[in-house]
């Protein structure tokens, strides 16, 4: 059992990563406004997005490269896309992301710190455990994590299926007009993650391979994404049961103020299922924030400075603490001077990243099957099915709501 853990590693970062704002936010909105009349978007966009998740795990142990690498043999107009797309929405994802960590941390610890004063403190204290700890930090830190974030979770759910007095329904909901559908496009959005995600996990995974005692093999490195992916698909439906048996009856909607968003979060669930659930709510809460402000506090410097290298052919040392520094500065800008409402800063991240997404899927559909990638490991045919699919529906759906604007 312990070996199996030791194996574990990028695929829990990847769900640390995913399981944050998309679920504690989002599916609980989704259960709160619809009920359970949003689970088909939630497993729909989860079948969509999986094939291009995958390939980054895939072509990172099949080739021992990232994607990054593999982006820039499909020309360095493509590894230069990246970049920038990465660079115009990373302070905006880190900003949405810090501020429900933030407004839980008030509710959970006291107000007697604003929430400004909290996206500094949890801001900082990330930068230095990563800069000190490393990857096998982060490694270990978030197995902690999603096991205590998984098991909090589930209890929750269960003790809510108990205790509710209303029948369950599941009649599935189309949204319509132009407020119902902008939530569905930021929902599936970040649900279970933006797709530039994949690219974040292709460089954890050729990091594990560092730390690694035994070589890490596709199939293992592909066991190890799907528990991870596995792993948002039960917490998702967790969150949005929650949101559909606790606050759905109620009629009440989310604050778009963190603070307050938190405080109605954590009270409604202790108004009923009792006041010992505060504490299991709150640790649940808190640390699928706090595990996504960690890792993509990690990850978009990580996969920021590998680009600059890449396209500069040079080595630069420090390059991950500079632009660690520089996300950590314009999240701070975004939030202090533009946008300080939760709401509206989940809504454009949530967005701006949905309306990315073909780009990751068809570069990562290219490059899989193309000749930079064993042949061993192409995509099988219901991969490529899958992937064809999948691009089809990311592109339409992205049209269709451009002409809703």
């Amino acid at each position: 059992m312990k070996r199996f853990f030791q194996k574990l590693g990028p695929g829990l970062l990847f769900a640390g990563a995913a399981i944050g704002v998309s679920h504690l936010v989002q599916s609980t909105r989704a259960g709160a406004d619809f009920g359970f009349g949003l689970i088909w978007a939630l497993l729909l966009i989860h079948l969509v997005k999986y094939p291009f998740f995958q390939y980054g795990p895939r072509y990172a142990s099949a080739t021992g490269e990232s994607l990054l690498e593999g982006y820039q043999k499909l020309g360095n107009g493509v590894l230069a896309l990246y970049g920038l797309i990465t660079f115009l929405t990373m302070f905006t994802i880190q900003a949405a992301v810090t501020i429900v960590t933030a407004g839980i941390a008030t509710s959970l610890f006291g107000d007697f710190i604003s929430v400004k004063i909290w996206t500094i403190v949890i801001l900082s204290i990330c930068f230095i455990l990563l800069n000190i700890g490393k990857y096998r930090f982060l490694d270990v830190m978030m197995k902690i994590i999603i096991i205590t974030l998984t098991f909090t979770t589930l209890v929750a759910t269960v003790m809510a299926i108990n205790t509710s007095n209303d029948p369950l329904t599941f009649t599935q909901i189309l949204p319509k007009g132009s407020l119902e559908i902008t939530f569905l496009i930021a929902f599936m959005g970040w649900m279970p993650a933006p797709l530039d995600v994949s690219v974040w996990h292709s460089l954890w995974t050729t990091e594990k391979q560092k730390i690694s005692v035994e070589k890490r093999n596709p199939k293992t490195a592909l066991l190890d994404f799907n528990i991870g992916y596995l792993g948002t698909i039960i917490l998702g439906v967790s969150f949005v049961a929650l949101g559909a048996l606790i606050m759905y009856p109620t009629g009440n909607s989310f604050s778009n103020s963190a603070g307050t968003f938190s405080v109605q979060l954590i009270e409604m669930y202790t108004q009923s299922l009792g006041q010992w659930a505060y504490v299991i709510i709150g640790i649940a809460a808190f640390t699928t924030m706090f595990s996504t402000t960690l890792t993509t506090l990690d990850a978009s410097p990580r996969s920021m400075h590998k680009t600059t290298e890449l396209l500069f052919k040079k080595t630069f040392e420090r390059g991950y603490l500079i632009w660690s520094l520089i996300l950590i500065s314009g999240t701070l800008s975004i939030y202090f001077f533009f946008l300080s409402d939760m709401g509206t800063l989940i809504k454009t991240a949530t967005v701006l990243s949905f309306l990315t997404a073909p780009f990751y899927a068809v570069v990562n559909y290219i490059l899989i099957s193309s000749k930079h990638t064993p042949t061993a490991w192409h995509p099988s045919k219901l991969m490529h099915l899958m992937s064809c699919f999948g691009i089809v529906f990311l592109i339409g759906f992205s049209v269709w709501y451009l002409t809703l604007l």
